[in-house]
């Protein structure tokens, strides 16, 4: 993925539990997850503060939950940013566990 901002590359990083996001190479943010019962949670998000403002936390919660839906996963979104993504991006909450 390229942006005006430079090359963004979003993985889900198994072994850590959590998604990373770069830019140029540089790791830059993340956003962890643990699943239970088919639910994946998201209890914390953060980006480098020397990147905010770039839209790419938006990028990597979009990413996590475009993956979570792709792996047949509800989502609970415990970290206040994904809660608030979620209810500006009604695309997403189909995701939604019953009770989040």
């Amino acid at each position: 993925m390229d942006t005006a901002a430079g090359s963004i590359e979003i993985t889900r990083n198994d072994s850590l539990s959590r998604y990373e996001i770069r830019q140029d190479g540089e790791f830059v943010g993340l956003a962890d997850f643990f699943d239970d019962d088919g639910v994946r949670a998201f209890p914390h998000t953060e980006v480098d503060p020397a990147q905010r403002g770039h839209g790419l936390v938006g990028k990597l919660v979009g990413w996590a939950l475009r993956d979570t839906r792709e792996s047949g996963l509800k989502a609970d979104p415990v970290c206040p940013y994904v809660a608030t993504f979620i209810r500006r991006h009604p695309e997403y909450t189909d995701l939604l566990v019953q009770d989040a």
